[in-house]
């Protein structure tokens, strides 16, 4: 009976198979724009082919190797390999030795939260100035975060692009004198407020 870190590894091995698969369709296409259906189409022919199997989810893979710098995204959907800016991303990772280096200064704690790995958390090398944004890897840009609150702030972008769509809903739900739709979008609201979240974005009821 195969135990699940077989299944495990087969699963990571797969994964992997997939994801060269498709970086292998963009290295044959540089500097090209291109839709993730022509992508889609040929990564699942090509690997039914070659495993005799179903490349389940291949935009998954697509938007994997788009956060990790490999591609561009040029709009919904479209997506372009450029060697010198997929080769300028992978710059941008910490070394290991930067890493070691950042815990040791922050004293192998989360900067935020102050716990470390006594505590049972996994620790993160941080980039304060996002990569997306230019931020380099350098250990003046790099910092301690536990997993959580690594987490929380990849993400605080999307609890920003919400709150923000609740005031343009609440604006326009005003507008139309809708009151059913401005109680909801003003509990929705106070809900950031009560967590203090996004409070640099106002809003005016």
């Amino acid at each position: 009976m195969p135990n699940s870190n077989d299944k495990g590894d087969k699963s990571k091995e797969q994964s992997l198979a997939q994801i060269s698969l498709i970086k292998e369709y963009f290295s044959m296409h540089p500097n090209l724009e291109i839709h993730t259906k022509d992508v889609v189409d040929w990564v699942t022919s090509a690997y039914l082919e070659r495993t005799g199997k179903i490349f389940r989810d291949p935009d998954r893979g697509i938007r994997s190797l788009y956060q990790r710098g490999f591609l561009q995204k040029i709009s919904k959907g479209i997506y372009k390999y450029a060697p010198k800016y997929a080769q300028d991303k992978q710059q941008q990772d910490f070394t290991s030795v930067q890493k070691q280096e950042i815990l040791k200064r922050d004293r192998y704690k989360c900067v935020i939260c102050g716990a470390g790995r006594e505590n049972g958390v996994e620790l993160h090398i941080d980039h304060i100035k996002p990569k997306d944004m230019g931020g380099l890897a350098t250990i003046e840009n790099g910092q301690t975060l536990c997993s959580q609150h690594n987490f929380l702030k990849k993400n605080f972008k999307q609890t920003e692009t919400g709150k923000k769509m609740f005031i343009r809903l609440y604006e326009l739900a005003e507008k139309e004198n809708n009151q059913e739709l401005q109680d909801f979008c003003v509990s929705i609201l106070n809900t950031f407020e009560d967590f203090n979240i996004n409070g640099h974005i106002e809003w005016k009821r």
